[in-house]
């Protein structure tokens, strides 16, 4: 591991262990947390404040990690803003992920803001988000939008899953998959099955 890896290890396992002694006790704080450290240590590939305004990320950390400043993230310097014409995209998916969030959980809309936010980006959604792997992504979506994620009985990729469904409710029978052509793991996905 590169010296540079290490560092940004390290600065993600602070930052996590900081948060995670103020937990409020919710379900999601630590996925809220994995997110929170990985982007304030420079990685995932979400904006400013998880893709919420500031003002609802203030809200969230005070429900789920009361006594941390909001400021954990730095400034919103290096922020990676959602592209203008990628706005109507995200509006589709956040309105999907309302459409199903478990009413039970009241931190629900904010993860479905941040979900929605994550799928702009091109890597995996998981790595995107800034969770440290594809069963914290699973967890978080059965938790937060359990019907939905229910529907995925193939364990299609969580990013191509939620396109599909939108494509689905558009009535189309071939859905692009989103950001397939710099995916890290296009050949795996699209290459020969020899």
């Amino acid at each position: 591991m590169s010296t540079l890896a290490r560092d940004l290890t390290r600065e993600v396992d602070h930052v996590f262990a900081r948060l995670m002694v103020r937990a409020a006790g919710d379900d999601n704080d630590r996925a809220f947390a994995s997110m929170i450290a990985t982007r304030a240590a420079g990685g995932g590939a979400l904006p400013a404040w998880l893709g919420l305004d500031q003002a609802d990320f203030k809200r969230l950390m005070a429900a789920h990690f009361p006594g941390i400043s909001p400021d954990v993230l730095g400034a919103a310097d290096g922020a990676s803003p959602i592209l203008a014409n990628r706005l109507n995209e995200r509006a589709e998916l956040l309105e999907l992920l309302l459409t199903y969030r478990a009413p039970s959980v009241p931190s629900a809309p904010w993860m479905a803001q941040i979900v929605a936010s994550g799928c702009m980006a091109s890597d995996h959604l998981w790595h995107d988000l800034g969770l440290w792997n594809r069963a914290e992504l699973t967890a978080l979506m059965q938790r937060n939008f359990p019907e939905l994620a229910a529907r995925n009985v193939y364990d299609m990729k969580w990013k191509r899953f939620l396109y599909k469904q939108l494509c689905e409710a558009d009535g189309l029978a071939v859905c692009r998959a989103p950001s397939c052509g710099v995916c890290v793991d296009y050949a795996d996905c699209f290459g020969s099955e020899d």
